[in-house]
C-alpha cells in the first residue's frame, strides 16, 4: 500500500536540491577544507534517500534511472587512472600534478588532479552506498 503524503513529498523536492547543492559544495570545498568525494558522495546518497522516503523506490528508479554498478565501475576507472597516470611520466603512484590557469570567469584558478581523483571517489561512494540501499530496499 502506497501512502500519498503530499507535504513529505513537496518538502523532498526542494530539501533534495538543497543537500544535493550542499554535497556539491563539500566536494569542491573538500581540496582546501574538510570534505571532498568521500563525504560528498555520503550527502549526495542521503538526498537521494530523502526521496526513497518521501516516493517509493520504484518512482526514485524511475525519476534517476542510474544503474549504480556502472557508477562504480566509472568512479574505480577514474581514480585508478588519475592515480597510476603519474606513473607513466616516471613519477611514483598516487602523484597528482596541478597548475594555475586563467579562466574566463574565475580568473587565475589552480586546477589539480586531486579533483579527478575525489571526482572518482564520489562517484564509488555514491554507487556503493545506493547500491546497498537499493538492495535492502528492495527485500519484502
Amino acid at each position: 500500500m502506497k501512502i500519498n503524503n503530499v507535504i513529505l513529498q513537496f518538502t523532498a523536492k526542494i530539501v533534495f536540491f538543497m543537500i544535493f547543492f550542499y554535497a556539491v559544495h563539500i566536494f569542491f570545498a573538500g581540496h582546501y577544507t574538510p570534505g571532498g568525494g568521500f563525504v560528498g558522495g555520503l550527502v549526495t546518497a542521503s538526498a537521494i534517500v530523502l526521496l526513497i522516503i518521501a516516493f517509493d523506490l520504484k518512482t526514485v528508479q524511475s525519476i534517476l534511472p542510474i544503474n549504480y554498478i556502472y557508477l562504480i565501475a566509472s568512479g574505480l576507472l577514474l581514480a585508478l587512472g588519475t592515480a597510476g597516470i603519474a606513473m607513466f611520466t616516471g613519477k611514483p603512484f598516487f602523484t597528482h600534478f596541478f597548475d594555475y590557469f586563467n579562466l574566463p570567469i574565475l580568473g587565475k584558478t589552480s586546477l589539480h588532479t586531486a579533483a579527478l581523483f575525489d571526482l572518482g571517489v564520489y562517484l564509488v561512494v555514491v554507487g556503493v552506498t545506493m547500491t546497498i540501499i537499493q538492495t535492502i530496499g528492495e527485500d519484502e
